[in-house]
């Protein structure tokens, strides 16, 4: 199943989840209100458009996700890739490269997964 589409607003929204999940609606209502600053209709409007599109299960109060921040991340990242430089990981990192700086340890780091993925 592919990952459901999580604009910028569900995705803060889902960390507040992720980091509560199981949790009550109302509980995060509360939550939502502090953290976003959200009233209540907003709130559940997130949870009934996350739930038709498969993100979120609200069942007898207790809501949860379906999808783990890890499969958003890495589906909006593809999306980014796709959209924005034909797919070529290559371009997005030498693009991010020239904005950011690497320090010795991040190198070190991507040497690491590339080797890894050469191994798979």
């Amino acid at each position: 199943m592919a990952t459901p589409k999580i604009f910028e607003s569900e995705y803060r929204f889902m960390q507040i989840l992720w980091e509560h999940e199981p949790v009550n609606s109302t509980e995060l209502v509360r939550l939502c209100k502090e953290g976003l600053g959200w009233s209540k209709a907003t709130t559940y409007t997130v949870i009934r458009r996350l739930t038709e599109r498969g993100a979120v299960v609200n069942e007898n109060t207790m809501v949860r996700s379906l999808v783990a921040q890890e499969d958003v991340q890495e589906a909006e990242i593809d999306e980014l890739v796709e959209r924005t430089f034909g797919g070529s990981l290559p371009q997005f990192i030498a693009a991010f490269t020239r904005r950011k700086k690497l320090g010795e340890a991040e190198i070190a780091m991507l040497h690491q997964m590339i080797d890894e993925h050469k191994e798979a």
